[in-house]
């Protein structure tokens, strides 16, 4: 003990008779030294943290098919199909740049990439979770893209000649149905061309109408609600100025006169959809 107490009096001494100047960088170097270290590790953790965690969010929170199946389709025809319910939908013989076009709510111009994928045709069978809203519905797909096709895109915004698609004088012609049950719209034909809906919106005719022009259709007709008609039009000239073929109505005759619409010229700005990446082959079920 009496050591004890004799070694603690002497290193008393020896920092008593030192002057401030020695004593202060010793002291602040052994205790800020190890702060200092510590503070930045914290610092750094919580800033990964910060920028980790919306990230994993971000990818667990997409909208995603409860389960889905893709198989190809090497039929060789030319026609597709889609038909939906409120449990499911079925894409039949339809492709990549198709489904493209579905997931972002675009239409055929819209998407650029490489050329295979307007060749490469499949069959999706997608089951909905509980209560899937109908604006998730694209996402999902979108989704089922990324993961099994590997798809990357980014956007670009140009501008181009379009229509606006508006209420002809003499009055909308359709009664709404109702939007319960199975819905979706089937394109047949080549020359002389019949587009048959069921439980589809004016957004949904614009989009269709737009896939027949090749340019940007907007609907601004106010008309709410969804319906079943059919549309019949021929296919040799698609132009604004086109006149009735061999009794066959163009395609503004048409509108007109079977459902009381019409289609308004405008520049619009137009979401180009780029593809970056694309699989050929999609990951297995």
């Amino acid at each position: 003990m009496k050591v004890i107490q004799k070694i603690f009096r002497s290193n008393i001494s020896v920092y008593s008779q030192r002057k401030p100047r020695e004593i202060r960088p010793e002291v602040m170097q052994r205790t800020c030294q190890p702060l200092a270290r510590a503070i930045t590790l914290t610092i750094s953790g919580a800033i990964v943290a910060l920028f980790a965690a919306p990230l994993a969010r971000a990818q667990d929170n997409r909208p995603a098919y409860e389960v889905a199946s893709i198989k190809p389709n090497e039929s060789g025809g030319g026609s597709s199909r889609t038909n939906g319910s409120k449990g499911q939908i079925v894409f039949t013989n339809q492709t990549l740049k198709r489904f493209i076009e579905r997931a972002y709510n675009a239409e055929p111009f819209q998407v650029t990439g490489p050329g295979w994928m307007a060749d490469a045709r499949f069959d999706i069978i997608a089951k909905y979770p509980a209560d899937t809203k109908k604006d998730d519905r694209p996402l999902m797909l979108r989704t089922l893209l990324e993961d099994r096709f590997k798809l990357a895109v980014h956007h670009e915004t140009k501008d181009m000649p379009g229509y606006a698609l508006v209420v002809a004088k003499g009055g909308f012609k359709l009664k709404p149905v109702a939007p319960k049950g199975s819905s979706g719209t089937t394109s047949n034909g080549g020359r002389v061309r019949t587009l048959t809906a069921k439980k589809s919106s004016m957004a949904d005719l614009a989009a269709d109408i737009a896939r027949s022009l090749g340019q940007m259709v907007v609907d601004k007709t106010g008309v709410e609600g969804v319906f079943d008609f059919e549309l019949r039009f021929t296919t040799d000239d698609l132009s604004s100025n086109a006149s009735d073929v061999d009794a066959i109505p163009s395609l503004f005759t048409a509108l007109r006169d079977t459902l009381g619409l019409r289609l308004q010229p405008e520049k619009v700005p137009v979401d180009i959809i780029v593809v970056d990446h694309l699989e050929r082959v999609p990951v297995d079920n």
